[in-house]
């Protein structure tokens, strides 16, 4: 077994409450449907990025309410975009929306090549502003960290800075992957798994989260 060491890394984020432990047992469940297994994600997502935009910047506003002028706070300049890696990803951005309407959404395309385990790029669509935002990268399965690693290199290759991950499931591999390869970018994951398996899949995990989120095998 291999010595894991990002249990102390202030990088990383694992974030517990009792509403995750419950979504996570109906998500992981085989009997689980199509439309459930959507509504779960979203709902997780959404609680990761409640933790992932507790350091967002405030600017000082004021606000006229029905009694008088209140001194309040609202989230300063272009805040946040979100980075789904397709297809999986999508099953998350709606969680993120609903927090962050305003948010931009690109896109960015890898898969894993079945013999290698390596990811392949085939897109990558930021919006115009990125460099401006904290982008949020997304994706419900953390496996070996390769597809992640490599989404937030190529974010980075387009001027970004700040840049944060949230995964619903993950295993310590990827962990530590995406934690030794980009030392600078915060890991907010709603479960740490056992570990992978032979063919890279992690256990106890949830299955193929593509498939269960669109219906396909």
């Amino acid at each position: 077994m291999a010595n894991f060491n990002f249990a102390n890394n202030s990088k990383f984020h694992h974030v517990k409450h009792p509403l995750i432990e419950h979504k996570l047992a109906i998500l992981r469940d085989i009997n689980t449907t199509t439309k459930q297994f959507m509504e779960l994600a979203e709902e997780i997502a959404m609680l990761l990025t409640y933790e992932a935009t507790k350091d967002l910047p405030l600017e000082e506003v004021t606000v006229e309410t029905p009694l008088e002028r209140a001194k309040c706070y609202m989230v300063s300049g272009k805040a946040v975009g979100i980075v789904p890696i397709l297809r999986a990803g999508l099953g998350m951005v709606s969680g993120v929306q609903k927090l962050i309407p305003n948010a931009k959404v690109g896109h960015i395309g890898l898969y894993r090549d079945h013999d290698t385990h390596e990811p392949v790029e085939y897109y990558c669509k930021l919006p115009a502003d990125a460099e401006q935002r904290t982008l949020i990268v997304v994706d419900p399965m953390l496996a070996t960290g390769g597809s992640a690693s490599d989404a937030i290199t190529m974010i980075k290759k387009r001027g970004v800075t700040k840049i944060k991950l949230c995964c619903i499931v993950s295993a310590p591999e990827g962990v530590q992957k995406v934690l030794d390869d980009h030392p600078d970018v915060d890991v907010y994951v709603a479960s740490l798994d056992r570990c992978l398996n032979e063919n890279c899949y992690i256990l106890p995990g949830l299955g193929d989260a593509g498939d269960r989120l669109f219906g396909t095998k």
